[in-house]
């Protein structure tokens, strides 16, 4: 059966309405797809963060996390913004399993930088419970929480995360956030877009930050996978996602190079 990972922002967190309506379109679709969520919650340990008098930054697109901040990162991503989506889940009774990168081995990660705190890299590696949840129709939630070879706790950028786990699972990988996809200068929507033109645009500008990161993860997941990316909004329906009627397709080289 086909797989689909799903990668949804934190900012999904304070739109409860917008939660049910995509898990129960993922549960009309189960017959059709198995589907992975691998979810963020930047903007909920943002709001922790600086409740706590904690101040944080971000780095090309990417928030630096000093490893005394991991307890409140971990915390907040794995277990709070985890929980809540899997609630709202188990209320459509999709099953939901909650887990971390670290949960079966299915990611490894590296440190990316000693400039960026505890941020990894994560990569494929382990897809046996994956294999075991979804074979007995498990909905797997996804926190984008790792930890190094030494145990030392990770935060990875979930576009990354989600990139990774659409490498292990062969999967069909849609990036869903707030925007209706990849916009060029006039806000316009783009709905192919191609490394050159990804390129042009990073140098004017125009991607930049977090649409940056999250595009060059969707490239890398398009040329790995060999197949086109979706960025999209959660406020669009799946099924116009997965056929490509809406969002921007992100269009691996391979492809462009086999057109």
């Amino acid at each position: 059966m086909k797989r689909v990972v799903i990668k949804v922002g934190g900012a999904l967190l304070d739109q409860p309405s917008t939660i049910t309506s995509l898990f129960a379109q993922i549960k009309q679709l189960q017959s059709q797809a198995q589907f992975v969520l691998v979810h963020g919650g930047g903007a909920l340990t943002e709001k922790l963060l600086t409740q706590l008098g904690l101040t944080s930054e971000k780095k090309n697109g990417l928030r630096v996390t000093p490893v005394e901040h991991m307890p409140i990162v971990a915390g907040t991503l794995a277990g709070t913004a985890n929980k809540v989506l899997c609630a709202q889940a188990h209320a459509l009774r999709l099953a939901p399993v909650g887990l971390s990168l670290i949960d079966g081995n299915i990611i490894s990660c590296t440190q990316l930088g000693a400039e960026y705190g505890a941020v990894g890299v994560p990569q494929a590696n382990q897809k046996n419970l994956f294999e075991v949840l979804m074979a007995n129709r498990f909905f797997p939630v996804v926190s984008s929480i790792g930890c190094d070879h030494a145990g030392q706790l990770l935060n990875v950028n979930a576009d990354h995360a989600a990139t990774a786990i659409a490498e292990l699972l062969n999967a069909q990988l849609i990036m869903l956030s707030d925007v209706a996809g990849v916009l060029d200068a006039d806000g316009a929507l783009i709905k192919q877009l191609d490394a050159d033109c990804s390129q042009d645009l990073q140098l004017k500008g125009v991607i930049a930050g977090g649409m940056q990161v999250k595009v060059d993860a969707a490239f890398q997941a398009a040329n790995t996978l060999g197949q086109p990316v979706a960025i999209a909004s959660w406020n669009d329906q799946l099924s116009d996602i997965l056929a490509a009627h809406c969002g921007t397709q992100i269009i691996s080289s391979s492809r462009l190079e086999h057109a």
